[in-house]
């Protein structure tokens, strides 16, 4: 996967150019993109990153069957060695606040502010993605056997690649919340794990789950159960372990605010599922690395940092691109938003004549 799409050599040298620095916040696939966009246009580039490689959730979440590692490796080396990008891993950037508990934080090493990347720098691009999933808040969800796609699949594959000793227990009976990708992805890796029987269990159809009926047919095809038109009332428990989770039928109606029918709960038509592990899968959450609002920038409810049309936000200092400002994403459009917000960002620097 290469990610210097504006050249195939790192460019001559640019008269006062590379006196300037520009940080990006996030090595997922909009940072790394217009880290090679702003590589190829002779800035000097630093990408700060929590896990211990760059590559966002690409690396630590997407079965490697979906996107092999060695392919976004490949494009992270050439960025590195090639076009001299300098990766900062293991570093979370945040506000002067606390930091805010994220998923995939467990191998963060140390804590940088915003503020201080944003007086040391040029310009920051921040690209910190989606690791927050959302909950469904329904009673027994606390506790062991319960976990998000997000946290199954990333501890998954830290631990493939050594970084932690145990891997996540899933049991044999694994029943995953939830019809789009990350519901798929959880789905396939509980197979691939062993688990005799894994059940997708989704609150419309097959024709209104987000990630189409191709894909949720090739895992029927490898053995998941397809359940739909069903939602879960609570987690059942004995002595704290998960023993099964309750669903109860729906039916769909008018359509609602995402254009899809909206599922309405049939009074009495709850059953139980008997199962060891419940993986929700029903959708994450952008993940600025501030609350709200922070040195001019501000985020919405769900989280999504708020731009421009050129992907400024209110610091005049401080851009944002791909899932932290959309929401969760194909790669597709987190890649293109990377190179525009990239090209605003040496727009800008020229058309202030800083270089």
């Amino acid at each position: 996967m290469k990610f210097t799409f504006m050249c195939k050599e790192p460019p001559s040298i640019v008269p006062g150019r590379g006196r300037y620095k520009i940080a990006i916040v996030g090595g997922g696939p909009a940072g790394l993109s217009a880290a090679g966009y702003l590589a190829c246009r002779g800035y000097e580039v630093h990408v700060y990153d929590k896990q211990p490689l760059p590559g966002g959730l690409m690396l630590f979440a997407i079965p490697e069957e979906r996107i092999p590692p060695e392919n976004i490796l490949e494009g992270i080396e050439e960025l590195r060695d090639k076009f001299n990008v300098e990766f900062i891993t293991k570093t979370k950037v945040f506000g002067d606040s606390k930091p805010r508990e994220d998923e995939g934080d467990k191998l963060v090493e140390r804590i940088v502010s915003l503020k201080d990347l944003v007086d040391k720098y040029d310009a920051v691009l921040i690209t910190t993605g989606t690791w927050r999933s959302r909950r469904l808040h329904c009673p027994g969800e606390e506790g062991p056997g319960v976990m998000s796609a997000l946290e199954f699949l990333y501890e998954l594959r830290i631990y493939n690649k050594g970084y932690i000793p145990h891997k996540p227990h899933i049991g044999n009976r694994v029943v995953v919340i939830g019809g789009g990708l990350s519901a798929v992805d959880a789905a396939m890796e509980a197979l691939n794990q062993g688990a005799k029987e894994v059940i997708m269990a989704y609150r419309r159809t097959i024709k209104q789950a987000p990630a189409g009926v191709y894909e949720i047919r090739k895992l029927i095809n490898r053995g998941v159960k397809w359940m739909e038109l069903v939602s879960p009332t609570r987690i059942i428990r004995e002595n704290n372990r998960v023993k099964g989770i309750e669903l109860q039928k729906m039916k769909l109606g008018e359509p609602d605010e995402s254009g899809r029918p909206r599922p309405i709960p049939i009074p009495g038509s709850e059953f139980i599922l008997d199962a060891d592990t419940i993986i929700e899968a029903i959708g994450e959450i952008a993940t600025p690395p501030f609350e709200n609002e922070y040195l001019g920038v501000k985020a919405d409810r769900r989280g999504r940092i708020q731009v421009d049309e050129r992907f400024r936000t209110g610091n005049p200092k401080i851009w944002a691109a791909g899932d932290v400002v959309t929401g969760p994403s194909l790669i597709g459009s987190a890649v293109k938003q990377g190179l525009y917000a990239a090209k605003s960002i040496h727009l800008e620097l020229t058309s202030k004549k800083l270089v």
